[in-house]
């Protein structure tokens, strides 16, 4: 694989599933019933549960960490904002692009965004910055 250039882009679809959740919430902590509890779901505003933030963007340490670019990969820096609620048995994309480098430090800076795959709506944008001694020498 070649270094990546200012404007490649790399996708991922991916789906999550309530049990995937529930794991999330027993390693975290975070056993919010907003994420977890069917009823608790029903009656929020979102009228079902929703997954957490963090859960959902970590989309994006699985990109970086075993299929893009992968081997080397050392993260150095990770943003996101938030925008719509994500919910469980829904397709989604992750779309990485690359934005910026850094060649003297073997760096790279990338867009990142999750995708609602049927409606096309961004639910998470953010950065991420990585550096790679082995893949990224231009």
């Amino acid at each position: 694989m070649t270094a990546p250039k200012v404007g490649d882009v790399f996708t991922h679809d991916i789906t999550f599933t309530q049990e995937n959740v529930n794991l999330y919430a027993q390693i975290s902590g975070d056993v919010n019933p907003l994420h977890i509890d069917e009823e608790a779901g029903k009656n929020s505003m979102f009228g079902r549960n929703i997954i957490h933030g963090h859960y959902s963007a970590s989309v994006f340490t699985k990109v970086f960490g075993v299929l893009y670019y992968a081997d080397g990969h050392i993260y150095m820096k990770q943003n996101n904002t938030f925008l719509k609620p994500m919910f469980v048995d829904t397709p989604y994309r992750a779309v990485i692009t690359v934005k910026e480098i850094f060649p003297e430090k073997n760096r790279v800076l990338y867009e990142t965004k999750v995708i609602d795959v049927a409606t096309g709506a961004e639910t998470i944008t953010g950065e991420a910055l990585l550096m790679n001694k082995k893949q990224y020498v231009w």
